[in-house]
């Protein structure tokens, strides 16, 4: 059985392996490395990080990053779901990101968003099978290896904060 848990200081060496396989498949991120966890720790929100666990083994993560210090995007959000790759095909994506909305929403969250590369097909699929829709393509947004790649760029608005 899968258990979606907030995620601690003792998880991250098995965080950090599972993004590290993202980071290799050149599909996931623009990072070309993993951070410390302390770089990691003080730019992704406390109360917004869990992590997927079976058997007692990290098998998946998921954070909120803030996209701005600016007081009017207080609010907003950008989403990060890892799943490690033997684990995929057991929907530890959608329990995570799930997860991300439902406590997004208990701290004040209005919107998440996400900046998914155009060949990571399940990623979109699994963020548009939990609410977020394609809101804009963005082309050459970032490099990766001296190469230019593109984003799609999906959001999902609160149904319950921010709507007054």
């Amino acid at each position: 059985m899968i258990e979606i848990t907030a995620m601690l200081p003792e998880h991250w060496e098995a965080v950090k392996t599972i993004y590290e396989e993202g980071i290799a498949t050149g599909n996931a991120t623009f990072q070309t490395v993993a951070p410390t966890w302390e770089e990691w720790d003080t730019s992704h929100i406390a109360t917004c990080r869990f992590v997927a666990i079976e058997n007692n083994e990290v098998l998946g993560w998921a954070a909120l990053t803030a996209v701005s210090g600016r007081c009017v995007y207080a609010g907003v959000a950008e989403v990060s779901v890892y799943v490690a790759a033997k684990a995929k095909g057991k929907k530890i994506g959608s329990l995570l990101l799930q997860a991300l909305v439902t406590e997004s929403e208990k701290n004040g969250y209005w919107t998440l968003q996400s900046g998914i590369f155009p060949e990571n097909k399940q990623s979109i699929y699994i963020h548009e099978k939990n609410g977020f829709r394609v809101v804009g393509y963005r082309e050459k947004i970032g490099k990766i290896k001296n190469v230019w790649r593109d984003n799609v760029f999906l959001e999902r608005r609160s149904t319950t904060v921010g709507v007054d």
